[in-house]
């Protein structure tokens, strides 16, 4: 599996309150671009595989309306997790 129970536990240190902080807006942000980028990379050698492209597209949904939800309640935290992932509008 691309994505191991260490690995989420580095990003959730790494973006989120502690590495067992799950539910923060900013680790699920951070969790989230991190399979994009993988199904973005799976789907560059696999054009043909709608399957992905469909989940890709789903995951890509979720991490806006977190995202969305974020700028409505602190816009400070936003831009913060904007900047340290590199994400653009």
């Amino acid at each position: 599996m691309y994505l191991s129970s260490e690995k989420k536990k580095e990003i959730f240190a790494q973006y989120g309150k502690g590495d067992v902080d799950t539910g923060s807006p900013e680790s699920q942000i951070a969790l989230f671009t991190y399979r994009i980028n993988h199904l973005t990379e799976h789907l560059k050698k696999n054009k043909k595989d709608f399957t992905t492209q469909r989940s890709l597209l789903k995951l890509v949904g979720q991490r806006r309306s977190l995202l969305n939800y974020l700028i409505k309640n602190d816009i400070f935290r936003y831009r913060n997790i904007i900047k340290e992932l590199g994400i653009r509008k």
